[in-house]
């Protein structure tokens, strides 16, 4: 308390002696600062003395949501500060709420990456987070007249505290430019200079004093910009024009699983890499067993002393810089080089589908960045050389392997250069893996089966159960201990309480907690009234084609259609929540989110309905949503067309947290049925296999529409305008696309899933048994640890050993 008075008082400006909610909060986060830094320090001190081999995942998005519940979580503060706050006559949740999310990401692939951070800090890993510090995150979204609208996310508008500006570690990145050939090497000349401003953030490990640092660059021209080449010319042009360097970390492109080749989008990447492997190399050389000899050239055990992570394609960049850098900079054999490289360089794949593939047109690399581009092609023929050495005569299989495409545009196709530039390849669930080894890189896999790996994704049990659920963390550990915080495998123990009574009811009542809870959030912000006692089924995920909210959509449609001509039939209520943002150049997500509204505009007042069904679209889905929702779920539905979805992470989480599941035997939800029993999801359609014969076939939405009342019924009405009677025509290309060019078979799902879903509203009718299931659900789920994955990434891929000996805490003598 004495702490928080002291930065109140500091808070509060000469001017101002009422302090505001908004102040309180910033006190309580620089207070909770106050216990991060000494443990923050020692760390880095720590890993300075012991030299241990770090970890570097790179990535262009980091999804971290709110920080301050989470450090105090992660530091066991979180009582201490309850009660100081209480004591104030404050409430510790209002003052939560206060915090904006840190949107730096568009889904999975940068939440996954917050995860990692929380688990590599648990794990006593020597770890850094390296990306972008956006100044608008992803977009917040509004709903109006039942239409997605974004608006700039500002997210740094009140400040943000958890950030330390690090001025003195800028570094130079370079772009444009030409390359001159000397006698003394290879020169990158005439080049355009953007600095890059380091801002850390710690990152706390779970109750072990290890504080690990996430590194974000923000660009900044440099002072003489545009000023050389206008000399006597026009100064205010010159400074204005500053804007143009610092645009490459103003926003975050708003795309999940799609990729659009804009040069500024190519700037970033090559940002974020250049200044981060500066920064990694300073580091090896400054410390013990770096290099210092005048000579610089000893980089033989930088593999050992070095793993770098790319996050997808994204970071790709990494490996001809990395080439450019030990060969013309420090001067180290081409061959070498690229021994180095390849034991330093690890790539995870997250995706498929061919659309969010990174394929960069030459023509733009030969322009921002062309000693890379030489370097790539120098590296391409090495590859390629090999492979003709290897099945002489094959030209089709040089065509397909190649980290050039020709055609009408030349392109770079940056996972194959991942591929061939890293000496371990992930796929982030068992089925994705397999898919990536024996369809989209099979030639590959070919050639060097022993480079390929799965991780199987994992999410952070301490934000996702221990921060969103204390009522279920609580009631877990009155049975089994709180080892499950930092080994999920002990929720196993839960399988000697499925048939204790007093559990049984604890859990129920935990969920129909959080349920009211949730309910009083929704009528409190959104003004809609909704029937606490009603099955929550819930899809929370980004809004895509392939994710197949429209089938969801379909099923509401039908459950409608169903009580309509029978309002007299008993039936099992349902509160149908879909949210989710689609990407603003995205049409058919856009028309996807009006389709859902417009639905929900119909059931939610038709007076025949009542409390029986409602649909709500969340608005503005995000992560600090995300933990009041998903805890208060009952049905989580993940029904993505098999061998589209990598792995997914929402899946977990509501498992987790006592959902059950309904789901196509797809990304990650395959292994979640093989650790709870398939009979405990309900599980329903096309597998792989389905849907691959389905193409050999031809898949004709047509004959499903022919053939299924219910359906048919359902397309008509969104055709005819039943849901949109001011504009009939509204959803027309949605209509077109489901029968004539839907790549995700919505239709040939239909079936199957009303079917499973009847199957959900029988097993909600008991709920001993439906409680019973959700127990065994979540005693299976301690798979899903990012804990887990991580130890996997480190013994397999980086070879260090995760440790769980705990750092001394500050106010206590080293050693």
């Amino acid at each position: 308390r004495k702490s928080f008075n002291r930065h109140l008082h500091f808070t509060l400006v000469k001017d101002r002696n009422v302090a505001t909610p908004r102040d309180y909060y910033f006190a309580l986060a620089h207070t909770v600062r106050d216990h991060l830094v000494g443990r923050w320090i020692r760390t880095q001190q720590h890993y300075y003395e012991r030299d241990p081999k770090r970890i570097y995942y790179l990535s262009l998005e980091f999804y971290m949501g709110r920080t301050l519940q989470n450090t105090m979580v992660n530091l066991g503060l979180q009582n201490a500060c309850d009660e100081a706050i209480y004591q104030l006559g404050l409430d510790l949740e209002e003052l939560e709420e206060i915090e904006e999310d840190a949107g730096l990401g568009n889904g999975g692939l940068g939440r996954l990456a917050a995860c990692f951070l929380d688990s590599m800090a648990t794990l006593g890993l020597a770890a850094y987070g390296y990306g972008i510090r956006y100044e608008f995150g992803i977009f917040n979204q509004k709903i109006v007249d039942g239409w997605q609208v974004e608006e700039a996310d500002d997210w740094l508008r009140y400040g943000n505290p958890w950030e330390k500006a690090r001025p003195e570690y800028m570094l130079p990145v370079h772009f444009y430019g030409r390359v001159d050939h000397t006698p003394e090497g290879v020169k990158w000349i005439d080049t355009q200079v953007v600095l890059a401003m380091p801002y850390d953030t710690p990152v706390p490990g779970y109750k072990n004093n290890t504080v690990n640092t996430m590194r974000l660059w923000s660009a900044k021209a440099p002072n003489d910009f545009n000023l050389q080449e206008f000399n006597m010319g026009d100064y205010i042009e010159a400074v204005l024009d500053r804007n143009l360097a610092e645009n490459i970390s103003r926003v975050l492109y708003p795309n999940d699983n799609f990729f659009e080749g804009k040069s500024l989008r190519l700037k970033q990447e090559y940002f974020v890499v250049a200044a981060t492997l500066q920064d990694i190399i300073r580091r090896f050389k400054s410390s013990k067993f770096g290099c210092r000899d005048p000579v610089r050239t000893c980089f033989e055990t930088f593999p050992d002393k070095v793993a770098i992570q790319l996050n997808d394609t994204h970071p790709a960049l990494s490996i001809p810089e990395l080439m450019r850098i030990l060969v013309d900079v420090e001067k180290v054999d081409w061959d070498k080089a690229w021994e180095i490289t390849k034991r330093t360089c690890a790539y995870t794949n997250h995706t498929v589908l061919p659309e969010a593939l990174e394929r960069w047109p030459v023509s733009m690399f030969e322009k921002l960045l062309p000693r890379h581009l030489e370097i790539i092609y120098a590296l391409n023929q090495m590859h390629l050389d090999r492979v003709a050495a290897l099945y002489p005569g094959d030209i089709d299989r040089l065509r397909r392997m190649s980290v050039i495409e020709e055609g009408d545009c030349k392109r770079i196709n940056m996972a194959h250069l991942c591929v061939i530039g890293s000496h371990a390849v992930n796929g982030v669930a068992r089925i994705h893996s397999d898919i990536v080894k024996n369809s989209v890189f099979k030639d590959f896999y070919e050639l060097e089966p022993e480079k390929f790996q799965n991780k199987t994704n994992g999410i952070t049990p301490r934000r996702w159960l221990l921060l969103c659920n204390p009522g279920l963390a609580d009631i877990i550990a009155e049975k089994i201990g709180e080892g499950f915080i930092t080994d999920l495998s002990q929720l196993k123990k839960l399988l000697d309480f499925i048939n204790n009574e007093t559990f049984i009811r604890d859990v129920a009542k935990v969920k129909q907690e959080n349920k009211l809870k949730f309910a009083a959030y929704l009528e409190e912000q959104y003004k809609v009234k909704i029937n606490p006692s009603s099955m929550f089924d819930v899809q929370v995920k980004r809004i895509h084609e392939y994710k197949r909210q429209l089938l969801n959509c379909l099923h509401a449609i039908t459950l409608y259609n169903r009580i309509r001509s029978n309002p007299s039939k008993s039936c099992v209520p349902r509160t149908i929540m879909i949210g989710g943002k689609a990407a603003p150049g995205y049409h058919m997500a856009k028309m996807i989110i009006k389709l859902i509204t417009s639905v929900g505009d119909v059931i939610n007042n038709d007076p025949y309905v009542g409390d029986k069904l409602k649909v709500i679209f969340l608005e503005n889905y995000r992560v600090s949503l995300a933990e009041k929702v998903i805890p208060a779920a009952d049905l989580s539905q993940q029904i993505s067309t098999a061998g589209t979805e990598a792995s997914g992470t929402g899946n977990m989480k509501f498992m987790v947290n006592g959902a059950l599941t309904i789901g196509t035997m797809d990304g990650a939800n395959v292994e979640m049925a093989e650790e709870a029993g398939e009979e405990n999801l309900f599980i329903f359609g096309m597998r792989v296999e389905d849907v691959e014969a389905l193409d050999r076939k031809g898949y004709n939405a047509r004959e499903y529409y022919e053939r299924l009342p219910e359906l048919r019924q359902a397309i008509d009405q969104i055709s005819s305008g039943f849901f949109s009677p001011r504009d009939p025509g509204c959803f027309r290309d949605v209509v077109n696309m489901l029968m004539y060019h839907d790549r995700f078979k919505v239709f040939a799902d239909y079936e199957a899933y009303i079917k499973c879903q009847g199957q959900v509203d029988q097993l909600f009718m008991d709920p001993r048994e439906w409680t019973r299931k959700v127990i065994r659900n979540i005693a299976c789920s301690g798979k899903f640890s990012s804990d887990r994955t991580i130890t996997e990434y480190a013994q397999e891929i980086w070879g260090v050993e995760p440790s769980a000996t705990k750092i001394p805490p500050p106010n206590l003598p080293r050693d």
